[in-house]
């Protein structure tokens, strides 16, 4: 089985969108590949009536394998902030123990998993609890999504730096430019394909709509 941990330098960096184009990327090996938001914060009524997160909708769309939501999103926090504040409000407190019994039960069915995180590595879940915690408990290699805008390069060495502090590996990154105004996109680029020290997997163009199905990945052999 397969898995990996989709992190990103912040919040809006585009782990959505990488993530759904990584298990369309998947799927063309792999027969059953599914995504996981373990925590989600803002929820809205689905078609069904039933409460959902935006983003966990549009891994669930991606994916190949249906799970019950409690497999692919066991944390659904109503309200889109931090997620320890969310968690607050909603008088719950974030531990790993669901959240790992979700993910064991999603590997044992599929043959691809796909976690995305929210926010930034350092995102709290609670007061004792980071995103990074998370992903060591998971034990997956961590694919970076570089939200390319002024400041990127700064924001992805540090949480590049973090990944490998924590013990896990970086498997790769994803370029998603989520300005299309920037200066110098490509001189970013090629500053971080230098210094980042993992493959590039993919170059999300920018898109008013954004469609994962516009992504060309290159996946790792390992993973192919």
């Amino acid at each position: 089985m397969i898995g990996c941990f989709v992190t990103g330098t912040d919040t809006g960096a585009g782990k959505t969108l990488a993530s759904c184009a990584l298990l369309q990327a998947l799927a063309q090996h792999h027969g059953r590949v599914v995504g996981m938001k373990a925590v989600a914060a803002g929820a809205e009524p689905d078609s069904q009536g039933h409460w959902a997160n935006e983003d966990t909708l549009a891994l669930r769309a991606a994916s190949t394998l249906a799970v019950p939501p409690a497999l692919d999103n066991p944390v659904l926090l109503p309200d889109p902030m931090s997620p320890h504040i969310a968690a607050q409000r909603a008088g719950v407190e974030v531990t790993l123990a669901p959240i790992l019994d979700a993910y064991r039960q999603l590997a044992a069915q599929a043959d691809a998993v796909v976690v995305e995180g929210a926010g930034g590595w350092l995102v709290p879940l609670s007061e004792t609890l980071s995103i990074a915690d998370l992903a060591v408990a998971l034990q997956l290699p961590v694919v970076l999504v570089v939200g390319l805008k002024l400041g990127c390069l700064n924001h992805a060495m540090l949480t590049a730096n973090a990944i490998r502090a924590s013990g896990l590996p970086l498997a790769g990154w994803i370029a998603s430019r989520v300005d299309p105004d920037m200066l110098v996109p490509e001189e970013n680029m090629d500053w971080l394909r230098r210094k980042l020290g993992a493959p590039l997997l993919a170059d999300l163009p920018w898109q008013a709509e954004p469609d994962p199905r516009n992504a060309q990945f290159t996946l790792p052999k390992e993973w192919q």
